[in-house]
């Protein structure tokens, strides 16, 4: 079946020469603008898409030919997947691809929190030898509460679990289950209170919006670090400056933002985000958890895999 479709973001070549390979017509425009896909939308079949374009119920009414919507990676926060199913058009993401570089990532970035590294790297640098100052603590001794057990949590657990850590998991959406008899699942979001260290593996819809907010903070047991590589606006991220710089939260690792483009910033967004990036007890990533060499042919190959013609 001939199919049109247009890729709106940069991909693996391996992408564009598999659709071709099929017999679609590829058009790829990875500096496209939202108001040019508006546009062009009537012209396609199928569309592949990252953040920048929203499927929204104005775009979807414009597609008048579009039978299939693929995401490159894990979100579905872009798409009204409510209005596409109705419409009867398919639409799917691809988690599964980039789950093992985002897992890598949130070890990373609380590896180097854990041992101070971007502190005592710029301080040696400048001859500035401090060792006790930079003492840091074991992965093995912190209690790591998941939040979110799809692929991405699953793949996080596993990288953890050589370290000897305490894991409790705790997913609403899913029935979960571990070989490892260590790994607690929990059955309320309570039993997370008690941890050390939270990890965010959600999907952002209006359930996990400000999932971790003043609220969720005060409600925890001991101050905690924080790890989110899902969505920005799963947290309050005003609560969550304010908690770090009282200390209720101990560190976090941060690789996405409620505003993560500084270009539209208004005075309220420079004063908090400004504030954000004076910490020295966090490590701030641009959106960057899932990008990998890997990941990019991954997920190629898996939207490939899961068009549905």
């Amino acid at each position: 079946m001939y199919m049109k479709i247009l890729i709106t973001d940069e991909v693996h070549p391996y992408l564009i020469s598999g659709f071709k390979q099929k017999g679609f017509s590829v058009d790829y425009h990875p500096n496209i603008t939202l108001e040019m896909v508006h546009n062009l939308i009537d012209r396609y079949e199928g569309i592949v898409i990252n953040t920048k374009i929203r499927m929204d119920k104005t775009l979807i009414d414009k597609a008048i030919h579009l039978k299939c919507v693929g995401r490159l990676g894990s979100g579905l926060d872009t798409l009204d997947t409510q209005y596409l199913s109705q419409k009867g058009i398919h639409y799917f993401n691809t988690p599964e691809a980039n789950c093992q570089a985002v897992a890598e990532m949130a070890l990373a970035s609380f590896l180097a929190l854990a041992r101070n590294i971007l502190l005592a790297d710029p301080e040696l640098r400048n001859f500035n030898w401090q060792r006790e100052q930079n003492r840091g603590f074991e992965i093995g001794s912190m209690h790591f509460g998941i939040f979110g057990g799809g692929h991405t949590g699953q793949a996080f657990i596993k990288l953890l679990q050589p370290f000897d850590c305490r894991i409790i998991v705790y997913d609403p959406n899913k029935m979960l289950s571990f070989e490892n008899e260590k790994i607690e699942i929990a059955k309320n979001m309570d039993e997370l209170l008690e941890c050390s260290v939270i990890s965010l593996h959600v999907d952002l819809n209006p359930t996990t919006k400000h999932l971790i907010n003043k609220k969720f903070i005060d409600s925890m047991k001991r101050p905690f670090y924080l790890i989110n590589t899902s969505r920005g606006a799963v947290v309050q991220t005003k609560d969550i400056v304010e908690a770090l710089q009282i200390g209720k939260i101990l560190g976090a690792c941060l690789d996405v933002f409620e505003n993560e483009k500084p270009s539209t910033f208004n005075n309220e967004d420079d004063k908090l985000y400004s504030s954000l990036y004076a910490l020295k007890n966090v490590i701030l990533t641009p959106h960057i958890a899932g990008w990998t060499f890997e990941s990019k042919l991954k997920i190629a190959e898996a939207i490939l895999r899961k068009w549905p013609v």
